[in-house]
């Protein structure tokens, strides 16, 4: 197409963040007219995987971003200003160790970053939950072909104590250091783990009958719903504060359990139990391969040329208003949108992430959260082999691990918790004798960041001298949290033809409502009930990269 100016569309979707790039899959069946633009050069928004190269330039489009956000915030002729979306991430940072690497010095063998392309690193990393909608949802709409999903397998609880025993669910070989405890993941871990006495056993499955009964944790949750998660588990099971740390860890909370709401932690928890051996034994979650999240969104897109849209990326969206119509015209709504360059289209529906739509559709800022996580993405110089175990006989080859700090593990004090999502070079995520940890905590700022330096180190003592890993490089940054509103209440507004996302969370583990939210979309968009993602086969050939 040569220009874009003055043509007609029926949809125009801007950003290609995981709720935009679902819908466009939604969309290519429908016979709609639909172009796709994004503001930025690569594809998935926040959840984008970066190389190397790719993260030197994103850190530098963040800072500068932020300055001139900063700017027009102070500035009295900002305009509409007032109502400018926080940013997404701030105080990007690469960490280069300029020292020869430890594991030179202990005579291990020396990892050397490898080239720029061989690391596709992402910015949002997110385990789904082999119970999920978005598997299912993944394989009617045919697009599976096009993914490959590895399992997570252990999940790991630091233990500052020094270790001291040498039961098999203690991973840490190094006496004087913390120590990493497997978290049981069932019936049979319960019983084999010879750290738990036996009382304790009995009282921890008795908690774990309730997670698995859903419709008893009903009366529960209507006592108990509204109180820390904490206070459930010492008054109706008498729990130790370790093995309160092991299951507050399984839901994935940034919180710690005395704020932690039992009606958050409880359905979590159930969450990840009931996901352990739906695809196979030994596993209840998986991450995909080749990126996160971003690979799902890219597959997405890709499936959405295949049906006809018109994919421009580095174009962003300037301006959106209505546009005038005779009263003898239809009276769906007919909007003007203005592109990055000039261009002028017209179209039915808009349908954007709030941060890719100008600022006039944004909340008030007075109804907008200010608050901030703290992330790193470190890449390590060894595999880590044995955070991989294959945790029972038929299990796939794992290809992550979880590893929770809980409150007060790394400093003393009431830090909150500190989790590590360790993908290994299968993933291809980064060479061969490689993994990625990416870490995240509620701490914000240079404390944060710190929290997060005292975590990996730590995590690297818990290693023997001649294995153990070091920091090849290292980027670290602040990722904004929403307001966390009632889940019953929409992730989208949609008003006059003009359909906002709203900002996609922070939790390690994909959202359902996310896709719920895209279907509502589609359901407004395509004036369908039924059919929802459900496609029949393309033609062979249909996804070759040269029809894309």
């Amino acid at each position: 197409m040569d220009t874009l100016d003055g043509t007609e569309w029926d949809v125009v979707i801007s950003g290609t963040g995981l709720p935009q790039s679902l819908l466009a899959l939604s969309l290519s069946r429908s016979g709609k007219k639909i172009i796709h633009v994004d503001q930025n050069n690569y594809y998935g928004g926040a959840d984008a995987a970066l190389s190397l190269q790719d993260a030197e330039a994103w850190v530098r489009i963040v800072n500068e971003h932020n300055d001139t956000l900063d700017q027009s915030q102070t500035s009295e002729e900002a305009g509409t200003s007032c109502n400018a979306q926080p940013a997404i991430f701030q105080n990007a940072t690469i960490i280069k160790p300029t020292k020869e690497p430890d594991s030179a010095v202990h005579g291990a063998p020396i990892s050397e970053l490898g080239f720029s392309r061989a690391y596709s690193l992402a910015l949002s990393p997110q385990l789904i939950y082999t119970r999920s909608i978005l598997l299912p949802t993944l394989v009617s709409s045919k697009v599976y072909r096009q993914l490959e999903f590895l399992a997570v397998g252990s999940w790991w609880l630091y233990d500052s104590e020094k270790s001291n025993d040498s039961a098999a669910t203690s991973l840490t070989k190094d006496k004087t250091s913390g120590r990493l405890k497997k978290i049981p993941g069932g019936r049979e871990d319960v019983f084999a783990d010879k750290s738990i006495d036996l009382k304790s056993k009995r009282n921890l499955m008795k908690f774990l009958r309730l997670a698995a009964d859903v419709d008893a944790q009903q009366p529960v949750l209507q006592e108990w719903g509204h109180r820390a998660f904490e206070d459930f588990l010492t008054a109706q099971f008498s729990l130790s504060l370790e093995l309160q740390s092991a299951l507050h860890a399984l839901t994935l909370s940034l919180q710690s359990p005395t704020i932690t709401k039992t009606s958050y932690a409880l359905p979590r928890i159930t969450r990840h139990l009931s996901s352990i051996g739906v695809f196979g034994p030994g596993f209840g979650s998986v991450v995909p391969k080749w990126g996160g999240m971003a690979e799902i969104a890219q597959v997405a897109c890709r499936a959405g040329a295949v049906g006809g849209s018109i994919y421009v990326l580095g174009k962003a969206v300037d301006d959106v208003h209505n546009k005038p119509q005779a009263l003898s015209e239809v009276t769906k709504p007919k909007l003007t949108v203005g592109l990055q360059g000039g261009d002028t289209v017209t179209c039915e529906w808009i349908a954007s992430s709030s941060h890719d739509i100008p600022a006039q559709f944004n909340v008030p800022a007075d109804q907008q959260s200010s608050s901030y996580i703290s992330r790193s993405i470190t890449v390590a110089s060894s595999s880590l082999s044995e955070l991989f175990p294959l945790t029972v006989d038929g299990a796939p080859p794992p290809a992550g691990a979880v590893v929770v700090f809980p409150v007060g593990s790394i400093r003393n004090g009431t830090s909150p918790p500190v989790y590590l999502i360790i993908h290994s070079s299968d993933t291809g995520e980064c060479p061969t004798g490689q993994c990625v940890i990416y870490a995240t905590t509620l701490e914000s700022g240079s404390s944060g960041f710190e929290l997060l330096d005292l975590a990996i180190q730590k995590f690297f003592m818990t290693f023997e001298d001649r294995e153990r890993p070091s920091t090849l490089w290292r980027l670290q940054y602040s990722q904004h949290q929403p307001r966390q509103e009632h889940e019953s209440e929409s992730n989208v507004d949609i008003n006059d033809g003009v359909i906002s996302f709203a900002e996609s969370g922070t939790d390690l583990a994909f959202d359902d409502s996310i896709l719920a939210t895209v279907r509502e979309v589609w359901t407004k968009i395509s004036d369908g009930t039924e059919g929802f993602m459900q496609f029949e086969d393309r033609e062979l050939g249909a996804y070759d990269d040269e029809d894309v």
